[in-house]
């Protein structure tokens, strides 16, 4: 080991299925605002937004589960983590005339830095990660 420490921030709620996503998203808003994203990196903050509620609306509408929504901070990435209770793997699919939805993921694929999804006792776990607004103004 390298004699550093890595420190972390993170928050937890369960969405229940009579939850809207709009709430997720808002709960979200507040721990971006406590990172001071939506302010220093307005672009970034909507980009984790639009994320949260895609995961969440996949989490409601294909796994028909409640959902456990965990952010992350660990000043490399912010982790964005949906846990629901199906055990189908999620992967984006092309888009479609012939289907009103479907974009979800390719959303997701398009706006994090990466993405991955492992199953796990009960269900499934689908994580987001976006690098600080400051590494994205070096980057730019």
């Amino acid at each position: 080991m390298d004699g550093s420490s890595l420190r972390a921030v993170g928050w937890a709620r369960t969405l229940p299925m009579d939850s809207s996503v709009k709430a997720a998203r808002d709960w979200a808003r507040e721990h971006l605002d406590a990172l001071g994203w939506n302010t220093e990196a307005p672009e970034t903050a909507d980009a984790v937004l639009l994320a949260v509620s895609e995961l969440i609306t996949n989490a409601h509408r294909h796994a028909r589960s409640s959902a456990q929504l965990v952010m992350l901070w660990d000043s490399r990435c912010l982790h964005i983590a949906v846990h629901d209770h199906s055990d189908e793997l999620p992967a984006p699919r092309q888009p479609s005339t012939d289907r009103v939805g479907g974009r979800g993921m390719l959303l997701v694929d398009a706006l994090a830095d990466s993405w991955e999804a492992h199953p796990c006792p009960h269900g499934k776990t689908v994580t987001a990660c976006f690098s600080p607004p400051a590494a994205d103004a070096e980057r730019g």
